[in-house]
């Protein structure tokens, strides 16, 4: 989707309300410049003859204009906020929808900048709303000016047919570099604001390591950065707003000035003097406001854009269509598969059991996970689930099999209990088993700022707990003990191999209570399966895997 196809969409699912909208905003401008004229039309009629009913008439016409003209404005920008708060709404949900898409996204950017495209950036992008309807009311109302101008006298009128276009296209003239410079900003304020996210989460490992003033100099630098690009955008957008007042003061000075010479000669009364002069001052205000519709334009155009490249980005995996693995295979298999610092692997993990594997690289056990997931396609050789291909397969049907939780926990807003996602009976079994004991009493604590009040083993054991509630046929574990005491560590062992019993559990970890646990464990090195056998077997047998797991 490109930029302009996204801004057109904006105004095409809205037209119900944007017609309504452009209408009576352009109402508005229609009866705000028959106001002049009417008083025209009064001095002419009413205060030059001193008759009563045509004073009487014109104040009765002025207070209709009036009425109409506060009630189209507010009626029309009524409908056209309407639209814009609606078209915001639909633009971060679907912003969300493209960043939680399971099979992830190339996008390249960051957590925070994310957030601001789908907060910030969505809410510019509505804005071509207002840009549109305000430009269609100013130009009607600059029909009309132009219309009544004629009437009075036909030099005037010309005069305000080519002035106009003249004066909006000196606005335009800075209309790109605008746009440039205004998407140079937004894009410094999202890097700032994904560095502040970074350093915000971060900030307990920042400190313990003593980096939290290097952290500081370098927002520090990233929101001077903004600020130059913020006050290059602002320069722009107030150099076109003194060109539009400028220009659009020469041709009220130049009508006003003809208008004034031609009453002298006799040309026009004094009536159409004052309504031509009343018109004048009445067409700044358009030309004015259609070079705010031109800056709320680039705006929008520039977010537009930023929106646009997260909305069209390409899934990382393809997925397939099947939704159904066959019950009769293994839930796991891996034929010679080659995959970053993996080489040739190959696994199998049958219904019912619990495999450990250790990896002596951390990248091997990285490679791994991101292949059980599905989250790549670049690989070689067979991954299948359930005896289906992982990329022939459909990825809720991925997910509904496959469960895997990192080590690192994500939490949300809210309490603990919403946090487990579910309610079930075995609910404090279950968080035993996962060494969360001591949380049960606190499933109603609420959560603030993603959890971060609570300890590293805290979150690793709620997220745990979360996983083993939801009971997935296949569970993938990666690291779940590495933020517990060697007590939590052992209890945690038992508990899993009490709550998954006659279920298949994954384990990549090198603790020797988990592995201890485990039906068999398989050993990676180098990217390459060396061995496999029960733990106690390996611990007694093989020097290298006593150095790595026991402690």
């Amino acid at each position: 989707m490109s930029t302009g196809e996204l801004l057109r969409r904006a105004v095409r699912r809205h037209r119900g309300r944007m017609i309504v909208g452009v209408l009576l905003s352009s109402l508005h401008q229609a009866t705000e410049a028959a106001v002049p004229v009417t008083i025209g039309v009064f001095v002419d009629r009413a205060v030059s003859t001193g008759e009563v009913e045509p004073l009487i008439w014109c104040v009765l016409m002025l207070l209709a204009l009036f009425a109409v003209l506060s009630n189209a404005w507010k009626l029309g920008a009524r409908q056209v906020m309407r639209a814009i708060e609606y078209e915001t709404h639909a633009l971060r949900l679907e912003v969300a929808q493209r960043v939680l898409d399971p099979r992830g996204q190339r996008t390249g950017l960051r957590a925070g900048e994310l957030l601001s495209i789908a907060t910030s950036d969505a809410e510019k992008t509505a804005l071509i709303l207002r840009s549109v309807s305000v430009a269609c009311a100013c130009i009607t109302g600059l029909v009309v000016s132009s219309v009544a101008l004629l009437l009075v006298d036909v030099s005037l009128g010309v005069g305000v047919l080519i002035g106009v276009p003249v004066v909006v296209l000196g606005i335009q003239a800075l209309s790109p570099l605008l746009t440039r410079r205004t998407s140079t900003q937004q894009e410094a304020v999202a890097q700032t604001t994904a560095l502040a996210a970074d350093l915000v989460g971060g900030l307990r490992t920042l400190r313990g390591i003593g980096a939290q003033h290097n952290a500081a100099a370098r927002y520090r630098h990233s929101s001077q950065t903004t600020l130059r690009a913020t006050l290059r955008a602002v320069s722009t957008a107030g150099l076109q707003d003194g060109v539009s007042t400028a220009l659009s003061g020469l041709l009220l000075a130049a009508v006003a000035g003809f208008a004034g010479w031609f009453a002298l000669n006799g040309r026009i009364s004094i009536g159409e003097l004052i309504a031509v002069v009343g018109l004048a001052q009445f067409v700044a205000e358009p030309v004015g406001t259609l070079g705010y519709a031109s800056q709320v334009l680039a705006t929008a155009r520039a977010s537009a854009g930023r929106l646009a490249s997260v909305l069209s980005s390409q899934p990382l995996v393809e997925t397939g269509t099947s939704t159904a693995i066959d019950p009769g295979q293994p839930l796991l298999t891996l034929r010679g598969v080659s995959y970053k610092t993996l080489s040739d692997v190959d696994l199998t993990v049958l219904r019912g059991e619990s495999v450990g594997v250790l990896c002596y690289d951390p990248r091997d056990a990285d490679a791994l996970l991101t292949l059980v997931g599905g989250r790549t396609s670049e690989h070689t050789g067979s991954v299948q689930v359930g005896g289906v291909a992982i990329d022939e397969l459909d990825i809720d049907a991925l997910r509904n099999t496959v469960l895997l939780e990192q080590h690192d926990t994500d939490l949300f807003e809210g309490t603990l209990r919403s946090n487990l996602l579910v309610e079930s009976p075995a609910l404090e079994r279950v968080m035993t088993a996962a060494g969360a004991a001591d949380l049960i009493d606190e499933l109603d604590r609420p959560l603030a700022d993603r959890g971060q009040a609570l300890s590293g083993g805290q979150r690793q054991r709620l997220g745990l707990a979360r996983a083993l509630l939801a009971s997935p046929p296949l569970l993938v574990l990666h690291d779940p003990s590495t933020a517990v005491d060697a007590v939590t560590e052992e209890l945690l062992a038992e508990g899993l191999a009490e709550v998954r019993f006659g279920l298949t559990t994954l384990v990549l970890t090198s603790s020797p209570a988990l592995l201890g646990k485990m039906d068999r464990v398989v050993v990676l090195a180098d990217g390459v399966v060396v061995t496999e056998g029960l733990h106690a077997e390996l611990a007694e047998s093989d020097a290298t895997y006593q150095e790595a797991v026991l402690r």
